[in-house]
C-alpha cells in the first residue's frame, strides 16, 4: 500500500514538474505540496501536532495547476507549430473559398451560356418561322395571281349575296341567290344576311371573277374565296374555302346560274341537292325553297289564247303563232337571254318575274 502511494506522489511530483518547466512560477504550488508531505510525515511521527497538512497539499497541487494554466508561454517550437497550423487552416479555408467561388463562377457562366444559347435559339426559330411566313405568302401570292383572285376588305354587308368593299365597290356573289331581306323580305332572308355578316363583315376575303364584270345594277360579279385556294376547281377547296359554296351547303342560299357565268354551277346545283335533302336552311320551308333558283321545277302556264288548254306553252326558246317566246324556267331563258328580259319583252312571262319586278329571270 505505501508503495503504491509512493508511486502516486511521484507521479504527481513528476506532473508538477512538467507544469514547472512549461510555466516556472509553478514551482511554488509544488514547492507548497512538498512542505505539505513533509508535515503530514512529521505528524505521522509524533514530531508535530499539525492536522491539515492534507489541505497544504491540496493548495499546493491546485495552485501549481493554476499558476501553469494563467503563466504558460509556449515555446518557439510550439508557436511554429501552431502557427503553421493556423496557416495550413487558413490555407485550407482559402482553397475551399478559392474552390466554391470557382464553382460558383461556373455555374453563372453556364446558366449565361445556357440564357444566351436559349435566346439564339428563340431568334433563329423566329427568324426561320419569318422565312416560312414569308415564303407561304409569296406562294399565296402567286396562286392567286395565276387564279385572278384579287384581295378586299369587306367594308359591309347589303343581304346575304351582297356585299360592298372597303373602297366602296358593290359586289353581287356569282351563281347563287339569297332569300331577300332588303326591298322586300322572303323567308330566311334575314338569316341568311345575318350570316353574311357573321361571317364576312371587316374580313379581308380574295374575290374571283368568272368571266362577266358587272350585271345590269353595275355591281361586280365575284366568286369570294375565304383563303386562297391550291386548286380552284377542287371540289374538297370549294367545299371549304368557297363563301358562294359555303351559303350553298349550309341552306341560305339557292343555286342561280347567269350565263355566261357557269364555271362552277354543277358544284352548286350538287351542293344545294344536298342541303335540300337535309333541309337544311331555306330548304326548310319546302322543295321550292325560299327564293328562285335552279332546283326550281318547271310550270307550264296554259295559253290564253285560242282556247287551246292541251299545250299552252311551247317549246323552250321557240315562238308562238303569236310572236311569243316561252321558256320552261329561267335556266332555259338565261342560256339565251343572260340578263334576263323586261317586261316588255316577247319571251316575259309573269311566272318567270318572282319579285313582281316587271323583269323576268334577272
Amino acid at each position: 500500500m505505501k508503495f503504491i502511494k509512493g508511486l502516486l506522489i511521484a507521479a504527481v511530483l513528476l506532473f508538477m514538474f512538467a507544469m514547472g518547466i512549461a510555466a516556472p512560477i509553478s514551482f511554488i504550488g509544488m514547492v507548497i505540496f512538498i512542505i505539505g508531505l513533509f508535515l503530514k510525515r512529521q505528524y505521522r511521527n509524533r514530531n508535530s501536532r499539525f492536522a491539515k497538512s492534507g489541505w497544504i497539499i491540496a493548495v499546493g497541487l491546485i495552485s501549481s495547476i493554476v499558476l501553469a494554466t494563467v503563466f504558460f508561454e509556449p515555446t518557439e517550437e510550439m508557436k511554429d507549430v501552431g502557427q503553421a497550423k493556423v496557416a495550413s487552416v487558413n490555407k485550407e479555408t482559402k482553397v475551399e473559398a478559392a474552390k466554391q467561388a470557382k464553382e460558383k463562377a461556373d455555374a453563372e457562366a453556364k446558366a449565361k451560356a445556357d440564357e444566351n444559347r436559349l435566346a439564339e435559339e428563340k431568334a433563329n426559330a423566329e427568324k426561320e418561322e419569318q422565312v416560312k411566313q414569308a415564303a407561304a405568302q409569296s406562294l399565296q401570292e402567286e396562286l392567286a395571281k395565276s387564279m385572278g383572285l384579287e384581295l378586299i376588305t369587306v367594308g359591309r354587308v347589303v343581304d346575304g349575296d351582297t356585299i360592298v368593299a372597303s373602297d366602296g365597290r358593290k359586289i353581287r356573289l356569282v351563281g347563287v341567290n339569297t332569300p331577300e331581306s332588303t326591298t322586300k323580305h322572303e323567308e330566311y332572308g334575314k338569316e341568311a344576311s345575318n350570316y353574311t355578316i357573321s361571317k364576312l363583315n371587316g374580313k379581308q376575303v380574295w374575290i374571283q371573277k368568272d368571266v362577266s364584270e358587272t350585271d345590269r345594277y353595275s355591281r361586280l360579279l365575284r366568286i369570294v374565296w375565304l383563303s386562297v385556294p391550291t386548286n380552284d376547281m377542287d371540289e374538297n377547296e370549294i367545299r371549304a374555302k368557297m363563301y358562294n359554296a359555303d351559303l350553298v351547303l349550309n341552306g341560305y342560299a339557292e343555286p342561280s346560274t347567269y350565263p355566261p357565268d357557269v364555271k362552277y354551277s354543277k358544284y352548286f346545283v350538287k351542293f344545294a341537292r344536298e342541303a335540300r335533302e337535309a333541309n337544311k336552311g331555306l330548304w326548310a320551308f319546302g322543295e321550292q325553297g325560299t327564293t328562285k333558283g335552279d332546283l326550281d321545277s318547271s310550270q307550264n302556264n296554259s295559253s290564253s289564247s285560242g282556247g287551246n288548254t292541251s299545250g299552252g306553252s311551247t317549246s323552250s326558246g321557240e315562238s308562238s303563232e303569236t310572236g311569243k317566246e316561252s321558256f320552261k324556267n329561267c335556266t332555259e331563258m338565261r342560256k339565251v337571254y343572260p340578263d334576263g328580259v323586261p317586261s316588255t319583252h316577247p319571251a316575259y312571262e309573269s311566272r318567270h318575274d318572282r319579285d313582281k319586278d316587271n323583269w323576268a329571270c334577272e
